[in-house]
């Protein structure tokens, strides 16, 4: 950030009294730009023992496989957001999601939660952001082909929970794959 949103003059990083981190101030009007995590929502479609991934249309990782997801927007709750990326992605209408997956990513800003989600029929269609929208089975999903380790790791942990039917919510943090290992 160079410009001010409020003014349209330079601001400058540094930590505003009564704070403790650094922020983007203006050094005309005095505003505090703050500048938080980004959150991603989206759902794990499933129509009975099938799962649905849509194969991305826009970069990042332009051609690989990916749940429905996308970031959150202003004035709506987690899962409307989920619902609502479903539809642009997906074209498939889901009422309703239970949450199942919440990924911290402190080293790249952001938070994703994903609800599992039921679908009635097996209706569905490309949005303006997939190349290609499929059901798989189990045994026929791309796991090379999938765009980020987060999907990967949610991917596997329903299939798991599915052998006993039973869906914790997971909570956990993700480390960048380049970081070096905290085991002993």
């Amino acid at each position: 950030m160079k410009f001010c949103s409020e003014c349209g003059q330079p601001v400058s990083k540094r930590i505003p009294e009564g704070d403790d981190r650094h922020r983007y101030v203006c050094d005309s009007c005095g505003a505090i730009h703050y500048q938080n995590p980004r959150i991603i929502v989206g759902t794990i479609p499933v129509y009975q023992q099938q799962i649905l991934l849509c194969r991305r249309a826009i970069e990042p990782r332009k051609g690989f496989w990916t749940v429905p997801a996308g970031f959150m927007e202003n004035g709506e709750t987690t899962l409307q957001g989920a619902l609502r990326e479903s539809w642009e992605e997906a074209r498939i209408k889901l009422e309703h999601g239970n949450l199942y997956r919440l990924f911290d990513l402190p080293y790249i800003n952001q938070v994703y939660i994903f609800y599992l989600s039921e679908l009635s029929e097996p209706v569905f269609d490309v949005g303006p952001e997939s190349l290609e929208v499929s059901l798989f089975h189990e045994q026929d999903i791309p796991w090379d082909e999938i765009a980020f380790p987060v999907v990967k790791d949610a991917l596997q942990e329903y299939l798991e929970d599915r052998k006993n039917n039973v869906f914790p919510v997971r909570i956990s943090a993700m480390e960048p794959h380049w970081a070096p290992s905290k085991k002993g």
